[in-house]
C-alpha cells in the first residue's frame, strides 16, 4: 500500500508543506549565535558569538493551558503562539537572563496545513518581541491521541546570564520597592475557571459582544489578547541600573500570593497594598458572574499585574520611569519588611470593588 501510513491519518506530505510555508518565518527570528537553519536533527547555538564571557545557561519549558480551548472552538490560531513563547521567555528573565533560542512542540490530530502554519507564525511573532531565535521544533499529527480539531503546544526556551548577574531573590533586603508591570489582560492561566464561569456556567458565546468596555470584537477575542512579552524593557533595566534589581517574579498560575513569595528569602516579606492599581474591567466582570472572593482571584489570576520587579529603594524612582518610557504601565505595589509570612496582601478584602 503505496499510501498506507495517510490512510492511517498521518500525511507526511502536508507535514513537509508546513516546514517549508514557515522557513522564512524562522529566519526572520535570526540573530547573534545561530548557526544553521531548521531541519537537522539537532540545532546548534555559539554562545561565544552572542557575546556571553562567563555563561550561565537558564532553560524553561511551559505551555498555553486551557486557554487553547477558547483558540480551538473560536477557531483562532495565531495568538496562542506568542503565548506560548510568553510563559516560557517571561519565566526565563527572572533570574536575569537573556532568551537566546526557542523550540516549540505542535500536536494534532490531523494536521492543517493553514492552522499549523498560522500557530507557527504566532510563535515565531513571539520570538521575534522576545528577541530570540525560533531555532527548532516539531510538529506531531496523531490520529487516535487527540480529536481532528484539537491541537496541543509546548514551549522550550534557553537562555544565558553572565555568572556575576544571576538574580536568585537572595539580594532582596529590607526597604526594597516593589514595582508592578501590568498585565494585557489574563495572560495564560485561570482559564479553566474562566472558561466554566463564561461557556458553561453562564452559558455565553465566545462570539457575543463585550461586556464590558473594551476595543475587542469579540468576548472570545478579550480572552484571547495575548501574553505580554516583559524580555526587552526588563533586561533593558537590567543593564542600565546593575545591581539594583534584587529579585522578580513573572505572575502567572497562584498570581500574586504564590509567585511573588517564590522571590523572598526567609525572615522578609512582600508588604502588597491592593488599592494601588486599577482592577481591569474583565476582572471586575468575571468576580460579579462568578461571585468570586479576592482571595480566589488573588491566588487564580494576575489581576492586572503580569510581571513584579523588587528593586533598590534609591533606584525605584529612576527604574520605574525607564520601564514607562519603555511602554510598560507602572505602579508601586509596596514594599519588602522584615516578617515571617513571605506575602502580605493589604487591605485585600476591600479592594477590587466591583
Amino acid at each position: 500500500m503505496e499510501n498506507a501510513y495517510k490512510d492511517a491519518g498521518v500525511d507526511i506530505d502536508a507535514g513537509e508543506e508546513v516546514v517549508s510555508r514557515i522557513k522564512p518565518l524562522v529566519k526572520a527570528t535570526a540573530r547573534d549565535g545561530v548557526m544553521g537553519g531548521i531541519g537537522g536533527f539537532g540545532a546548534l547555538f555559539d554562545l561565544k558569538a552572542a557575546g556571553y564571557t562567563d555563561p550561565i545557561l537558564v532553560s524553561a519549558t511551559d505551555g498555553v493551558g486551557t486557554k487553547l480551548k477558547v483558540a480551538i472552538d473560536t477557531k483562532t490560531f495565531d495568538s496562542v503562539g506568542i503565548d506560548l513563547v510568553a510563559m516560557c521567555v517571561n519565566d526565563l528573565i527572572v533570574q536575569g537572563a537573556e532568551p537566546l533560542f526557542f523550540l516549540d512542540y505542535f500536536a494534532t490530530g490531523k494536521l492543517d496545513v493553514e492552522h499549523a502554519t498560522a500557530t507557527i507564525s504566532g510563535i515565531a511573532k513571539g520570538c521575534e518581541i522576545a528577541g530570540c531565535a525560533l531555532i527548532g521544533g516539531e510538529t506531531a499529527e496523531m490520529p487516535g491521541m487527540y480529536a481532528a480539531e484539537d491541537y496541543d503546544l509546548a514551549g522550550f526556551t534557553v537562555g544565558a546570564v553572565n555568572r556575576d548577574a544571576i538574580i536568585t531573590g537572595e539580594q532582596v533586603q529590607d526597604g526594597d520597592v516593589i514595582l508592578g508591570l501590568a498585565s494585557d489582560g489574563l495572560h495564560s492561566n485561570g482559564f479553566s475557571l474562566v472558561r466554566k464561569l463564561v461557556h458553561d456556567t453562564q452559558g455565553i458565546s465566545y462570539e457575543a459582544s463585550v461586556p464590558f468596555a473594551s476595543d475587542k470584537a469579540s468576548l472570545g477575542a478579550e480572552l484571547l489578547t495575548p501574553t505580554r512579552i516583559y524580555v526587552k524593557p526588563v533586561l533593558e533595566v537590567l543593564k542600565a541600573y546593575k545591581g539594583a534589581v534584587h529579585g522578580m517574579a513573572h505572575i502567572t498560575g497562584g498570581g500574586l500570593a504564590e509567585n511573588i513569595p517564590r522571590s523572598i528569602p526567609d525572615g522578609l516579606c512582600a508588604e502588597i497594598e491592593c488599592t494601588t492599581w486599577e482592577f481591569p474591567p474583565l476582572y471586575k466582570w468575571l468576580k460579579q458572574i462568578g461571585n468570586l472572593s479576592n482571595k480566589d482571584l488573588s491566588r487564580t489570576l494576575n489581576t492586572g499585574i503580569g510581571y513584579v520587579m523588587i528593586v533598590d529603594q534609591n533606584q525605584a524612582s529612576a527604574i520605574s520611569k525607564m520601564l514607562s518610557a519603555a511602554g510598560e504601565q507602572v505602579v508601586t505595589l509596596g514594599k519588602i519588611t522584615q516578617g515571617t509570612e513571605k506575602i502580605s496582601l493589604l487591605n485585600l478584602d476591600t479592594a477590587w470593588a466591583i
